[in-house]
């Protein structure tokens, strides 16, 4: 378990002077909005709730979320929690989820979330990392008897005293429960904005994944920009179909909901119908999508002319480069902005929004390059946030254009360190810079934007040159029988390493290797990026937030070609 107050004093005084940290809370934002508007929806459950956990759809003012609040951290408080204890959460997207933040958040405790894909393997592993005292799931999810499965395997984790289930004992005790200790518990163990509040995790792609201990101070300084983009008030509807369970759910929908106190919709396990019936039925302004669906939408167009978009104004995307003729389509036909995110559990900050770059394409490509001289960006974080290119290998600062560097980002939305970090060589450089392992470009007429390269660990290395995956699958996806694809390397004795490129084909459509080089030598790239070997899938292995395994396809694709 990390240690509670996370920052160092050096940084928080510097970061509170220059006004970027305050000592706002995630608790006292809800207390403010339920303050301010106790009698106004504040949270919707999943349409389909009923088959995923059994209960019925509900919607809670504003009121109604703080009085559950109180009666489930009065549970906890009842079973002995203190601040600083670990509490796993593993629930769907539902009402209860946000629940179940909010009131571990009362008491000082730190949540550790687990998607609900996860099972033993998994979370025996990271609840031990943690020293999970306490864990939070439901008895079922979908056809799973998730329930039991913890039960069975709770002995394997030494630290874990108490697990709690909705649809079980858990619901006896919250109608039970007495909220009055929780005021007294809480105004006697203040929250400290440096306190530890959750503990996520890395994907996990290359190994074991890694945990990410966050604190109010930067989770409420990265949430700004996810404010600031679509230009969130408290009369948006958003539309959350991201698990919170890293940054993309908690800081893309979770805290700016909290933050503007407008209305947050929970929706969960994905499905298209009803994701289009939600933006619709709830009168939804802003939403968050992969680009593969939002390239799937537009090529679909028979599913959007069945639904009602006309309340929705932006739509947040990123995780992998965005197609510029998917971004254009949307602005083009729909007249929805589509925002370029670039982020990470520890802290990268970096987007682009059709304010600052009305033009699709260009905001398709690049992000802005914080600090350079006559530039601003409307989101506060740009003027908290210092950029730069390192080489990789020699450690020299990149500033000429077109000239691959790893990207290093310094600044008050980044993590203070790993979980266990001591055993754990620092992601830090000398100069406190964070880095990231994503190699971008220096672009634009005065240089004042980053165009995203790759990895730098999914570089491929042909023969000494480089090969960025990302700019091969951009052009593969423009195919017209691809759906989906992922580019890797293969090792190879005499280059080194070949490429391979790995293709879901459209219903009914086939694609094979001659005619994908015939195809990539069209758009005039240089031959030594055309793939060399084809591997055709149903659908490619992606983690529970949707990033592509690309360890697994290297892995299967060495021993074919081996």
């Amino acid at each position: 378990m990390p240690g509670r107050r996370l920052h160092p004093p050096s940084r928080v005084a510097e970061y509170t002077a220059r006004g970027w940290w305050s000592q706002d809370t995630i608790d006292a934002l809800l207390r403010a909005q339920v303050a301010r508007q106790p009698d106004r929806v504040a949270v919707v459950d999943p349409a389909n709730k009923t088959a995923l956990v059994g209960t019925e759809p509900r919607r809670l003012t504003w009121g109604e979320l703080d009085a559950e609040t109180d009666r489930l951290a009065a549970v906890l408080l009842g079973l002995g929690a203190e601040q600083g204890d670990v509490f796993a959460v593993q629930l769907p997207n539902t009402v209860e989820l946000v629940v179940a933040y909010l009131a571990a958040w009362r008491l000082g405790l730190i949540v550790t979330p687990f998607p609900v894909q996860f099972r033993e393997h998994e979370i025996v592993e990271l609840a031990g990392l943690a020293s999970a005292r306490f864990l939070l799931t439901s008895a079922r999810i979908g056809e799973r008897a998730v329930a039991e499965e913890v039960f069975g395997y709770q002995p394997a984790i030494p630290s874990l005293q108490h697990v709690l289930v909705h649809g079980g004992e858990l619901d006896a005790q919250l109608a039970a429960a007495d909220p009055a200790p929780v005021a007294a518990y809480a105004a006697a163990h203040p929250a400290d904005p440096n306190d530890c509040v959750t503990i996520c995790w890395t994907s996990g792609t290359e190994s074991t994944p890694k945990g990410v201990p966050r604190t109010h101070y930067d989770w409420l300084a990265i949430c700004w920009g996810t404010v600031d983009a679509p230009r969130l008030t408290e009369d948006d509807v958003l539309l959350n179909p991201f698990p919170m369970v890293n940054m993309a759910g908690i800081n893309g929908m979770f805290l700016p909901w909290l933050r503007v106190g407008c209305v947050l919709v929970q929706h969960h396990p994905f499905d298209l119908p009803t994701f289009l019936g939600q933006i619709g039925a709830e009168r939804v302004t802003y939403t968050v999508a992969p680009p593969a669906l939002l390239t799937l939408l537009l090529q679909r167009t028979e599913l959007l002319a069945a639904a009602d978009l006309s309340t929705l104004k932006q739509i947040g995307s990123g995780s992998v480069p965005l197609q510029p003729p998917m971004v254009r389509g949307w602005q083009d036909r729909y007249n929805i902005g589509i925002i370029n995110f670039f982020g990470s559990n520890e802290g990268i900050a970096l987007l682009t929004d059709p304010h600052d770059v009305p033009d699709p394409e260009a905001r398709a490509r690049f992000f802005p390059r914080y600090g350079v001289p006559g530039h601003t960006w409307s989101s506060r974080i740009a003027g908290w946030t210092s950029v730069r290119l390192v080489d990789p290998v020699s450690g020299a600062e990149v500033t000429t254009p077109g000239v691959p560097g790893e990207l290093r980002i310094k600044g008050p939305t980044v993590f203070a360190g790993y979980l266990h970090g001591e055993r754990l060589a620092s992601p830090f450089d000398d100069e406190g810079y964070l880095k990231t392992g994503d190699v971008f470009v220096i672009a634009g007429e005065h240089d004042e934007f980053l165009e995203y390269v790759d990895r730098a660990k999914d570089l491929v290395i042909r023969g000494g040159m480089n090969i960025a995956p990302a700019e091969l699958e951009g052009l593969i996806a423009a195919h017209p029988a691809v759906a989906d694809v992922a580019v890797v390397g293969y090792p190879d004795d005499v280059l080194g390493e070949k490429v391979c490129a790995v293709i879901v084909p459209r219903d009914g459509q086939h694609v094979d290797l001659p005619g994908l080089v015939r195809f990539l030598q069209e758009q005039k790239i240089a031959s030594y990026k055309l793939p060399e070997h084809l591997r055709v899938r149903e659908a490619l292995p992606r983690n529970p937030v949707g990033k592509v395994l690309k360890r697994e396809l290297r892995d299967e694709i060495a021993k074919e070609t081996t």
